[in-house]
């Protein structure tokens, strides 16, 4: 049993906000009810798709809904409304990620719902807020991460800002969101009372600012990739070209790790520089471009293996997930089909994971 078992959740969200904190739940023990509109949601359709014998669904789909329930319902008819009240009836948890006002027009926003079950935990993931001069904006995440900063200091070497890697403001939103849901579910088991909740994924991804922004956030100016020691500004926090055309970063300002790279390359001289404010750095910058690009990725790493440096070769997706770390930690798993998953970061010491079954478009049952 799971340390969730026993609790149920129904699930109105698509794409990835909403769907990865239910995951999450449902990898728990939960039992998770994702209410499909009759196309499904559109992450279903994302390829690539797995390529296991019987799937219809992409890796996406997969890895962000599997151990899930999935139930089609109309709710513009009187049946899927009915069904859905029904569904309501036993639930704990009711999340939703359409925008403002949506759930009012179909009749479940959280009055709505807490009047068929008073003490539900609901929660409402949305990009800006239910209120609020951008609620009503649409957006996905990297208009949320513009409008929020994060996108002026995820720029190139010529200061211009670039498609970010990493969905930031759907992951925070859902890591924000799931918090919220056990803090509100622990509450419960206290007063009897359930909650709303309403997740921005503006507000959700705020705070990630703090160890960069400060300077802007105490009232002063935005903070430059140039001049910032983690966004660019340190020679001991860089990404630096190898012979090959690859890339290595160093990963730790500390002094101490500066001290045992320049002894090794007989440049202690330069320690100094690192001592210096991010931003006047570029002596040591510029030392370590011009070394690094003596010597292949692969030569690099060999060289670090016995250094305690912060140090680490940039790989790219296939050579990550082939590292024997993946799989001494167990991350990727094939389920008993063949699908592919990434392992859940919660995992407890009393049970084996095992990735659960990934629904079929609306193969779930329906309340009679």
């Amino acid at each position: 049993m799971g340390k969730l078992s026993g609790i149920k959740v129904i699930d109105l969200s698509m794409f990835l906000p909403g769907p990865m904190m239910t995951l999450m739940m449902a990898d728990q023990g939960a039992e998770v009810i994702k209410i499909e509109p009759a196309y499904g949601d559109p992450a279903r359709e994302q390829a690539p798709f797995d390529q296991y014998s019987g799937a219809n669904h992409s890796v996406w789909f997969a890895n962000l809904n599997r151990g899930k329930q999935s139930v089609v319902l109309d709710l513009k008819s009187d049946k899927g409304v009915q069904d859905l009240r029904s569904l309501i009836a036993n639930a704990d948890v009711f999340v939703e990620g359409f925008r403002p006002g949506v759930m009012k027009r179909l009749g479940f926003d959280y009055d709505s719902v807490k009047a068929i079950k008073p003490d539900i935990v609901y929660c409402s993931i949305s990009a800006f807020g239910q209120d609020g001069a951008l609620s009503d904006h649409p957006a996905h995440d990297m208009a949320v991460q513009a409008l929020a900063g994060f996108l002026s200091v995820n720029d190139d070497t010529e200061g211009k800002p670039v498609v970010p890697g990493v969905a930031s403001s759907d992951m925070a939103a859902g890591l924000t969101a799931l918090s919220a849901v056990l803090m509100a579910l622990v509450g419960r088991e206290r007063t009897g009372e359930g909650a709303y909740i309403d997740c921005a994924m503006f507000d959700a991804l705020l705070p990630w600012c703090a160890h960069t922004a400060g300077s802007a956030i105490a009232g002063g100016g935005s903070p430059q990739s140039s001049s910032q020691r983690s966004l660019g500004g340190a020679a001991l926090y860089q990404v630096y070209a190898t012979q090959d055309g690859k890339h290595v970063v160093l990963g730790g300002r500390e002094i101490k790790f500066a001290k045992n790279l320049l002894v090794a390359l007989e440049r202690e001289d330069l320690l100094p520089v690192a001592e210096k404010p991010a931003g006047e750095q570029g002596e040591l910058i510029g030392f370590l471009t011009e070394v690094f690009a003596t010597k292949t990725r692969a030569e690099w790493v060999e060289w670090f293996a016995d250094r305690d440096v912060a140090f680490a070769p940039v790989l790219d997706f296939r050579e990550a997930l082939d590292q024997p770390h993946i799989a001494e930690r167990g991350l990727l798993f094939e389920s008993d089909d063949g699908g592919k998953h990434i392992a859940p970061a919660i995992r407890f010491s009393d049970g084996d994971w095992t990735p659960n079954h990934v629904p079929q478009l609306g193969e779930g049952s329906t309340p009679e």
